[in-house]
């Protein structure tokens, strides 16, 4: 009984969004849609460090940036309200697992009548950050050997080889963005890079051993259904929107990508449009440096700011001119 009247109520939801969607002819003029809350997620804190460097974690570098890009963002839009997941280095919430942190981030975001949602994260690629030395053949020396027994023996080359450890640089880099893109029959959704990359630090830090919504529950396929309608395409255009102004800074995009297959619990989990920015590779010695400068660290926050300026217009510009 209790199940079947959350359905009702979820779907009673989507129709109530639908009917004041700006292409119902027949609904009253819309409210001007803008962004009045914000969340800021950064990555990971307190007990999980995330990804690491070799002198730096995800969770100081992920917390650093977005710290500077509230501040940035409260000069320029003083009546916007920010949420910080976490402002020091704890687990969200000062929660003592993972999975309650992630937990505690979505609901949070949920809670606070968020509407949009940017979570900042470091990348990680390779064996080890900065490099390794990998085993690998310099070389091989022919000889002769005899094989077989009676009328079958023979002589044959065979090869000696000489090994040398050599340094392997850990050469990933670049920047990504992530969205949940649900429908997976969509022609936007197709043109999105699904990252097959095994890095790990991201999945690891998005899924844990947290149990996916189940798409095939009533509940589910109606939230699913909201976030299809309302959300995927903010999504999507404020991925598109932070990674070209990552372009326009010198930074190499690796693009706007979709990982369905493992799934990101906070852009799952939240009801609003919702972004998981990689702004680096800790795990490139270079990109770790960069991400930890002041000059890095304030190319980035000027890279979100401008993004979020963007899409701010954007979407009350849409809310205008479909009133007139």
């Amino acid at each position: 009984m209790k199940r079947t009247l959350l359905v009702i109520a979820v779907f009673s939801f989507c129709i109530f969004l639908v009917s004041f969607s700006p292409k119902n002819k027949n609904s009253t003029t819309p409210p001007k849609a803008t962004v009045k809350t914000l969340i800021i997620d950064p990555g990971h804190g307190g007990i999980d460090p995330g990804a690491k460097g070799l002198f730096s974690t995800e969770a100081e570098v992920s917390l650093s940036v977005a710290l500077k890009f509230g501040k940035a963002l409260e000069n320029e839009f003083p009546d916007l309200k920010i949420v910080y997941t976490r402002t020091e280095d704890i687990m969200a919430g000062n929660k003592r697992t993972k999975d309650e942190g992630l937990r505690y981030r979505a609901d949070l975001a949920n809670t606070s009548g968020g509407d949009l949602f940017i979570a900042i994260h470091c990348n990680s690629a390779g064996r080890r950050p900065g490099g390794w030395y990998e085993k690998v053949v310099t070389g091989k020396t022919p000889y002769k050997k005899t094989v077989g027994k009676g009328k079958k023996k023979k002589t044959v080359t065979a090869y000696r080889y000489s090994y040398a450890n050599v340094w392997k640089e850990n050469v990933a880099h670049g920047t990504e963005t992530y969205i949940w893109a649900v429908n997976k029959n969509d022609d936007k959704v197709n043109s999105v890079n699904r990252n097959e990359d095994n890095y790990g630090e991201l999945e690891t830090d998005s899924t844990t051993t947290l149990t996916l919504p189940d798409p095939s529950d009533p509940a589910e396929k109606a939230r699913m259904l909201i976030y299809a309608q309302q959300y995927f395409r903010k999504s999507l255009n404020l991925a598109d929107m932070i990674e070209k102004e990552f372009v326009e800074t010198g930074r190499v995009s690796r693009g706007v990508k979709q990982r369905n297959h493992t799934g990101i619990w906070v852009l799952q989990a939240t009801g609003m449009p919702s972004v998981l920015v990689e702004i680096g590779f800790i795990s490139n010695k270079e990109e770790e440096e960069y991400i930890n400068s002041d000059k890095g660290q304030n190319e980035i926050v000027d890279d979100l700011v401008n993004a979020f300026r963007s899409y701010k217009q954007k979407l009350e510009s849409k809310t205008v001119n479909a009133s007139r």
